[in-house]
C-alpha cells in the first residue's frame, strides 16, 4: 500500500495553501493538503500490517504522512508501547501542527511514569520534543494534578524559539484558568521571559475561564 498515493486522492489545493501558511517551518512542496478529520479516518482504516510497516518507515517525506503517523500512535493502547513509539517519532517532528495534533489516551493510564518521561523530554535539545512535553503537562497535570515543580521546570527553559515560547505561554495561561492562585506568583515574580510573560497575560485575558477582575489585574502585570 502506497500511503502517499492514497493521500493524494484526498488533497485539497486550497487547503494545501492554507496549511502551508500556518506551518512556515515546512517546505510547501512537502504539504499535500489533506484536512485533519480525513487524515484521522485514513489512519483508522489502515490494515494492521500497513500500520506496523508505516510506523517503522521513518523518516516520512510529507507533513500529512507525519500526521498519519501521529494518529497511528494514538491508536496504541499499551502505555509502554505508546511511549516507545513516541520516542521513535519525536526526533522527526519539525512543526507545531504535527506536535500538537496527537495526545494518546494510553498516556493517561500511568501518570506517575508519564511524569518521569515528560521530565526526560523537557531536557531534550529538540524544540518540538520540549513543546510536546509541555503540552502533556498542560493536558494531564493541571487542576488537581498541578505541581509547582512542573511550572518551575518550564520556567527554567530559556529560549528564543517562537514555537516553544508560545507553548510555554499557552501552558501558563491555561494554568491560570485552572490553578489561578498557585500560578499567579510566576507572573508577579516575573519568572518568565518578557515575550512569554506578556503572551501568557494576553492569552489569559482572552480566556472565558478567567474572571473580569482577574483579567484586569493580570493586565497590570504586563512588562513594558
Amino acid at each position: 500500500m502506497d500511503i502517499y498515493q492514497d493521500l493524494l486522492t484526498l488533497r485539497d489545493e486550497k487547503f494545501k495553501d492554507f496549511t502551508a501558511s500556518l506551518t512556515p517551518s515546512v517546505d510547501k512542496e512537502k504539504v499535500i493538503g489533506v484536512k485533519i478529520p480525513l487524515l484521522r479516518k485514513f489512519a483508522k482504516n489502515l490494515d494492521e500490517r500497513t500500520k506496523k510497516e508505516f510506523l517503522v518507515s521513518l523518516p516520512h517525506e510529507y507533513l500529512e504522512e507525519n500526521h498519519v503517523h501521529a494518529f497511528l500512535i494514538e491508536q496504541i493502547k499499551d502505555f509502554g508501547e505508546c511511549i516507545k513509539a513516541i520516542n521513535e517519532f519525536l526526533p522527526y517532528i519539525d512543526n507545531w501542527a504535527t506536535c500538537d495534533c496527537f495526545s494518546p489516551k494510553a498516556l493517561s493510564k500511568n501518570l506517575e511514569k508519564l511524569e518521569k518521561q515528560i521530565y526526560v523530554w523537557l531536557s531534550s535539545p529538540l524544540l518540538y520534543t520540549k513543546r510536546f512535553a509541555i503540552k502533556l503537562l498542560m493536558n494531564y497535570f493541571l487542576g488537581d494534578n498541578f505541581k509547582n515543580e512542573h511550572a518551575d521546570k518550564i520556567c527554567e527553559i530559556k529560549s528564543e524559539e517562537y514555537y516553544l515560547n508560545m507553548m510555554i505561554a499557552w501552558f501558563f495561561a491555561t494554568a491560570l484558568a485552572k490553578n489561578y492562585e498557585q500560578v499567579l506568583p510566576y507572573l508577579q515574580n516575573k519568572r518568565l521571559q518578557k515575550f512569554t510573560h506578556n503572551k501568557t497575560i494576553q492569552k489569559a485575558r482572552e480566556s472565558f475561564r478567567i474572571t473580569k477582575e482577574q483579567k484586569e489585574y493580570l493586565q497590570t502585570l504586563k512588562i513594558k
